[in-house]
């Protein structure tokens, strides 16, 4: 599934203004994707993380269709490897950063941090800076 579907992410932060002021709470902001073999087995299947970057050029090479499910607001595709197993990559793009990063002034949280920034992905940089002020800690 996604790294951070929308809908559980909105799970946390209902739980989370319950129990912390809105003013103290951060909203981390995963930078990166899963790519998984298939099939999945719980407590054996091993994904790669890769950067959002990443995965963009792998679709590209691959020849991958990127899908975006709405429910999790999340883009993902699937390739197979050349050793013939199936893969499904999720990771975020501009359309699911901006869904996660709204988050913030709907709740009235007090910011967010991006984690993993060590990938660069400039979309999240450009998306960032378009809907906040940025500021330097």
């Amino acid at each position: 599934m996604a790294v951070a579907p929308l809908p559980n992410v909105r799970q946390v932060l209902d739980y989370a203004v319950t129990e912390i002021p809105r003013e103290k709470i951060y909203l981390g902001i995963p930078y990166y994707g899963y790519d998984w073999p298939l099939p999945f087995r719980q407590g054996e299947t091993q994904a790669r993380s890769l950067s959002n970057q990443a995965a963009v050029d792998l679709a590209i090479a691959q020849g991958a269709d990127i899908q975006y499910d709405e429910a999790a607001q999340s883009p993902w595709f699937t390739y197979t490897a050349e050793d013939g197993a199936a893969h499904v990559v999720w990771f975020e793009d501009a359309r699911s950063l901006s869904a996660k990063l709204r988050l913030i002034r709907e709740y009235g949280l007090h910011g967010a941090g991006y984690w993993s920034l060590m990938r660069p992905y400039p979309q999240g940089w450009t998306l960032l800076n378009a809907l906040y002020d940025v500021l330097d800690a």
